[in-house]
């Protein structure tokens, strides 16, 4: 397996990085959509922030990484009694990936041998309790968008057919990342992502020359390259875990709560995901900066990652999403 570059490494993009790691402390936040120019690192740093996350527990045998004998699912005979840890999970979905594929189907190679019937677990099982990404997520064909839609609603992988009755839980993070000039995204699929950044061309020399030579680098010994940021690494981890222990001892006021009803209203989102994700967001935020409490600074700082994904066109505005959000960010906050 290749060496990935270090998540640490990566010049700029604070808020895609940003944005990965708060789903890391609370994975409540939801997904992350990640949009931007071709070559500027988005599907890097997603496969990077696999190793920042934290391992976890799995019953031995079990292919849907059940945490406790009593959720492996009755149709697995794999299951030992002892437990071990592995690293979370997190599994591309390839564009052009057949549904069976996907959701798991008749194991035909085991039927044909054995003259019995199995079933073979697909990418919704193993990236259960984990992350699953998504590189051209615009690009999805729509019967995929619906089952990834019907599943991330339900948390259970449901399989009916060739005999088969499979049901097993399938709880993941989504991360999508693609170019917006190939197609945009079904509104429903957009509303699974808790949070949206968009990922531009470095626009100075100087941090060209930085990604320039750190990615050769990177290249003439992956490995040696890997180990000199693996200190960085492990001061982000150590951060991530300890911001996700104290999550919730840090106080969302009254006041923090109104202010994003207020910012929500302004923009005319609709449902109520937008508060649910901003104070989520400025929770994980203040953990991750260890503070007690959620300020109108975390609010501020999130609020474009939050909710620009969930307004609206208006077609007498000619601003960005991004802008439309700070500028009513400036009005309710001053």
């Amino acid at each position: 397996m290749n060496t990935p570059f270090p998540f640490s490494a990566i010049v700029g993009q604070d808020n895609m990085k940003l944005a990965l790691v708060l789903t890391a402390i609370d994975p409540k936040v939801g997904g992350v959509l990640v949009f931007g120019d071709r070559g500027t690192g988005k599907s890097t740093a997603i496969r990077a922030f696999a190793d920042l996350l934290p391992p976890i527990k799995v019953v031995t045998g079990c292919p849907v990484n059940s945490e406790h004998h009593i959720d492996v699912p009755d149709w697995v005979d794999t299951a030992s009694k002892k437990t071990h840890r592995i690293n979370t999970p997190v599994v591309d979905l390839p564009l052009g990936i057949s549904s069976d594929r996907i959701t798991g189907a008749l194991d035909i190679e085991y039927a044909l041998i054995e003259g019995k019937k199995r079933f073979q677990t697909g990418l919704l099982a193993k990236a259960n309790r984990g992350y699953l990404y998504i590189d051209e997520v615009n690009l999805l064909e729509d019967h995929l968008v619906d089952l990834l839609l019907d599943v991330a609603q339900s948390g259970e992988n449901v399989v009916e057919r060739e005999g088969l009755s499979i049901r097993h839980a399938s709880q993941f993070i989504l991360i999508g990342s693609g170019n917006p000039e190939e197609g945009e995204l079904r509104p429903q699929l957009l509303d699974r992502f808790g949070l949206s950044v968009e990922v531009l061309t470095p626009k100075t020399v100087d941090e060209r020359i930085e990604v320039i030579k750190r990615r050769d680098d990177y290249d003439s010994n992956p490995d040696e390259y890997a180990k000199s940021w693996d200190g960085e690494n492990k001061k982000l981890r150590t951060k991530i875990q300890r911001a996700k222990k104290n999550l919730y001892s840090v106080s969302v006021d009254t006041s923090i709560l109104e202010c994003c009803a207020k910012i929500c209203i302004e923009l005319g989102s609709d449902g109520l995901r937008g508060e649910l994700t901003l104070v989520r967001t400025a929770r994980a935020l203040a953990a991750l900066t260890g503070k007690k409490s959620v300020d109108i600074a975390q609010v501020r700082k999130i609020a474009p990652m939050a909710l620009s994904h969930r307004l609206r066109r208006d077609p007498l505005d000619d601003a960005g999403s991004g802008t439309r959000v700070e500028r009513s960010v400036e009005k309710i906050i001053g």
